[in-house]
């Protein structure tokens, strides 16, 4: 759905130039091309059109005419908008912004203003959103342009909207909405009541919301065939079905209309041969029928949308209908070709994740929540698959296609968490870790709705164990083991870290000892990523006590290789005072001295000394292979709220990635980044996923970080200890912790897991 506000906002920003006239008699060629653009566009073939308005843009530069070239580049800026190119969208603005402001022309700056905040309520943060619609509104209103002002308010409610303020959302379009009315604007006045619906909806008001829809219908009714009106349809239409839930009594109804709606939309379409609204209102009809179990007819009007997105490729709206196809295909019995649907879906979600990192209009959701489920439902099919084959050769295709799936899953999450590429910089120096250590096992839990399936890399081969509980019944258990670990001053703990032993250990429990395995590394997936796998205790000990442990993002995300411990170089730093509204850090003073005992030769910069400028010089002039950062840490759900803490600011994974990302491009990367007072919140899988990332982000082979913030002697104690068993070349990063962690256990003030078992070595474990 966010998409196809996108898409309405597309046409409302393009309807703006008309009182500019944006061709012009002086500029032939920049005339032909926009006037191709917008044909291309309305015609749903949107990447000519980008390539039209930006050759548009050019011309008018090279004729001398700016102020159409202003109007090229805020139409190129919509295309890539429609696109998910919203990086690209940015540039083209900034510049239109820029020659608005030289000419004076305070309309122009006004609407390139509006599409800038427009682009940063999907790409985020919400304050710079917030700045250039603010600024933008302040404009139209001055200058008394009422659609623009109306355009504004819509775009100014979708952000509220985002930020789950909807209260504010729905007052903001309903002036939009008048101001829509009052200057003729009919498909603006659309938009903002079906915003203004999906805001009521959201905020428990159905009936309002179902109000504001007939509205809308209303005002589409007597438009005639076009691009911005089939796309009314199209929202109006899945507006009637999201709103079935909260008015059962009027299912019929509200399916009716739904269907009369996309069913319009379609014809539209099919008239304006504007194949990729086609494909929308096809597949969203489709998915009608699927709620309705008609199942045969659903899965001829998703055939329907698979072609018409594939006519002018339209990656962003394929993948629905290839995903819609494979459940259509399950549900009809025709099992292989619901995998080949499936993966058909998942190569084209490959093909365009950047573009599914923005959410525009709506709550941000996670990536594992809008697009997880087309490949955890593949790789379900393809373990149902290989549960029913009778020889080991036929079934192991089938289970490494299925790890290799939720491979490309946790790859493309970390991407969205992060924003970058530095996942792609890391998969291109990764090593399989299946042959890496033949006393090294790596366990691969995958959480399905009604059960949770182990992948084992085994020395003899992979190994699949099905176990017989269920998502919300496994991560009820893990948050409460979360919660009672974190209580130092009891055994409530207990009980979970049993039940998470017998779910997740137990099953190989025989596999294990059979072997001379000393390692288990983990790619946890979900929830398991909030917890601490130390602190499973099988009713006698911990797991510890029995194996050193590994966490591991992706099994293609890893660089496997040996510490190397020629040359160490370590740079230690840390805050101990009260800072910027943190807490004074006491035990930093014992922790860093511990490290320069240990290191003799290290650097060291603290409290006033750690300013980021120091920092930054310091990781320039040297090649250091350890870096020890003792001072609060933060991960939160998204990057923006991820950092850790220097004397004078808040150092955000991006700036970390530019300070330590040097090591990148050196022959030998860093070694170890040790961040030893970090905090994820319990139960936010997000911040863990951050967490877990952390080394890929900034270019370290290893990270030793913890979950929750132990700011005590304890960990003074277990970073000196791990640091010194470091110091023996026999010994991996694994089984350092494991020593330290396990000393610790042994000591009567630390035996709580609450102490030790927060610690977790990411990323390279050799």
């Amino acid at each position: 759905m966010g998409r196809l506000v996108r898409l309405l906002g597309v046409l409302i920003a393009l309807s703006a130039f008309a009182p500019f006239g944006i061709v012009s008699a002086a500029a032939p060629s920049g005339e032909t091309q926009f006037r191709q653009a917008l044909d291309a566009f309305q015609h749903g073939a949107v990447e000519e059109a980008a390539e039209r308005w930006a050759g548009a843009a050019r011309a008018y530069e090279r004729e001398g005419n700016p102020s159409e070239q202003i109007s090229a580049l805020t139409a190129l800026s919509v295309a890539y908008v429609s696109l998910g190119q919203y990086r690209k969208a940015v540039q083209g603005l900034e510049t239109a912004a820029d020659l608005a402001n030289g000419l004076r022309d305070r309309a122009r700056l006004a609407r390139a203003l509006a599409a800038l905040g427009d682009v940063y309520v999907a790409l985020g943060p919400s304050e710079t959103a917030e700045s250039y619609l603010k600024r933008s509104l302040a404009i139209a209103r001055e200058a008394g342009n009422t659609n623009l002002t109306a355009a504004g308010l819509n775009n100014l409610g979708n952000l509220l909207a985002t930020e789950r303020k909807y209260e504010e959302a729905i007052t903001v379009y309903r002036e939009s909405i008048a101001l829509a009315d009052q200057g003729g604007d009919a498909a603006l006045a659309v938009r903002a009541l079906s915003n203004a619906a999906a805001a009521l909806r959201k905020h428990g008001d159905a009936r309002e919301a179902n109000r504001l829809l007939d509205r809308a219908w209303d005002h589409v009714r007597p438009l005639p065939p076009s691009h911005d009106t089939t796309a009314a349809l199209i929202a109006i239409g899945v507006g009637y079905r999201d709103l079935r839930p909260a008015l059962p009594e009027e299912t019929d109804s509200l399916l009716r209309r739904a269907g009369d709606a996309l069913n319009e939309a379609g014809r539209f379409a099919a008239s304006l041969h504007d194949q990729r609204s086609a494909s929308y209102a096809w597949g969203y009809l489709g998915g009608l029928y699927e709620d309705e179990r008609r199942y045969p007819e659903a899965l001829q009007l998703t055939r329907k949308a698979v072609f018409a997105a594939q006519q002018v490729g339209a990656p962003e709206s394929l993948y629905r209908w290839e995903w819609q196809a494979g459940r259509l295909l399950k549900r009809l019995g025709s099992l292989d070709e619901s995998v080949a649907a499936y993966r058909r879906a998942v190569r084209t979600l490959q093909s365009i994740r950047p573009e599914l990192a923005a959410s525009y209009g709506t709550p941000q959701a996670s990536f594992r929540e809008s697009v997880g489920p087309v490949y955890l439902e593949l790789v379900d099919l393809l373990l149902q698959r290989a549960a029913a084959l009778p020889s080991r050769d036929q079934v192991l295709p089938y289970l490494v296609e299925a790890r290799e799936s939720v491979e490309l899953f946790k790859a493309a999450e970390l991407r969205d968490y992060f924003r970058d590429d530095c996942v792609d910089l890391a998969l291109s120096k990764a090593t399989k870790l299946d042959a890496v250590s033949p006393t090294t096992v790596v366990i691969y839990p995958i959480i399905l709705p009604d059960r949770l399936e182990l992948l084992v890399s085994l020395p003899t081969g992979l190994k699949r164990v099905s176990v017989p509980v269920g998502a919300d019944r496994l991560t009820q258990e893990v948050r409460a083991l979360r919660r009672k670990l974190e209580k130092r001053t009891t055994r409530e703990y207990f009980p979970h870290a049993r039940q998470l032993y017998e779910w997740l250990i137990r099953p190989l429990d025989g596999d294990l000892s059979a072997m001379r395995v000393d390692t288990l590394v983990f790619v946890p997936d979900g929830p398991l990523r909030t917890i601490p796998m130390a602190a499973l205790h099988d009713g006698k000990q911990f797991l510890v006590s029995k194996y050193a442990l590994g966490i591991t993002p992706g099994l293609n995300l890893t660089d496997p290789r040996p510490l190397n411990r020629t040359n160490e170089k370590v740079l230690a730093v840390g805050v101990t005072e009260a800072v910027q509204g943190f807490a004074a850090l006491p035990n930093v003073s014992a922790e860093l001295a511990a490290v320069r005992a240990i290191f003799p030769g290290s650097t060291s910069l603290v409290d006033q000394q750690f300013r980021v400028a120091n920092l930054e010089r310091a990781l320039k002039d040297e090649a250091y292979t350890i870096v020890h950062i003792a001072s609060h840490g933060q991960f939160g759900d998204n990057v923006q709220n991820t950092f850790v803490l220097a004397f004078d600011e808040k150092v955000t994974m991006n700036r970390l990635d530019e300070l330590v990302g040097v090591f990148k491009f050196r022959d030998e990367p860093l070694e170890l980044l040790t961040l030893s007072a970090c905090d994820t919140a319990a139960g936010d899988d997000r911040a863990a996923l951050g967490l877990a990332g952390v080394a890929i982000k900034a270019g370290a082979r290893s990270a030793l970080a913890t979950l929750w913030n132990i700011n005590d002697q304890a960990s003074v104690v277990l970073v000196a200890d791990f640091y010194r068993a470091l110091q023996d070349p026999s010994v991996s990063r694994a089984v350092a912790l494991q020593r330290a962690q396990t000393k610790l256990l042994a000591d009567p003030r630390y035996e709580h897991p609450g102490f030790w078992s927060p610690f977790l070595l990411l990323n390279t474990w050799l």
